[in-house]
């Protein structure tokens, strides 16, 4: 049976645009079917400062995969498209990161879903709400409508329009 999941996509280096775009298609091909696209949006780094800007994208994703599994998955994709893991928060070609795995709550030494930042970064709460405005956090127990309005984050997002 297919499950939804929402995941996150972001980008600072090199052909943003173009990054997005090969990772969406890594994901269709290797992970589900993506019948939601939020649009993509450009935001300061977070976390760390005197970085390019991102582009993040939600894209909710129908997959038969399992969490650890989807995970892995997504990692795999990470590492095909050139992405280092050289230091928190740092540039990055390719971040894919799970933000829901339908209402499972989630907490090993390999996997935290929700991703527990969700709350606190407007730029996943942004392109989240575009696709899933009245999807309820199930730890929280609010709607993404309600994160958003609450976030405490600041940083500056727009959306993108490629060039």
């Amino acid at each position: 049976m297919l499950k939804t999941t929402y995941l996150l996509l972001g980008t600072n280096l090199g052909d943003r645009n173009e990054n997005l775009a090969v990772a969406r298609r890594h994901v269709e091909k290797k992970i589900g079917s993506i019948p939601a696209l939020s649009q993509v949006y450009e935001t300061a780094a977070w976390g760390k400062e005197g970085q390019p800007a991102f582009l993040n994208q939600v894209a909710m994703v129908k997959t038969n995969s399992s969490p650890h599994a989807l995970l892995e998955g997504l990692q795999k994709i990470e590492t095909l498209m050139g992405r280092e893991r050289k230091e928190k928060w740092g540039p990055r070609i390719i971040d894919l990161d799970i933000l829901f795995y339908e209402n499972e709550i989630i907490h090993d030494e390999c996997l935290t879903v929700p991703h527990p930042g969700i709350p606190w970064r407007r730029f996943t709460l942004l392109p989240l709400h575009d696709i899933a405005p009245n999807w309820v956090h199930p730890v929280l127990n609010k709607t993404i409508g309600q994160l958003l309005a609450e976030c405490p984050d600041k940083l500056p997002a727009k959306p993108y329009t490629a060039p």
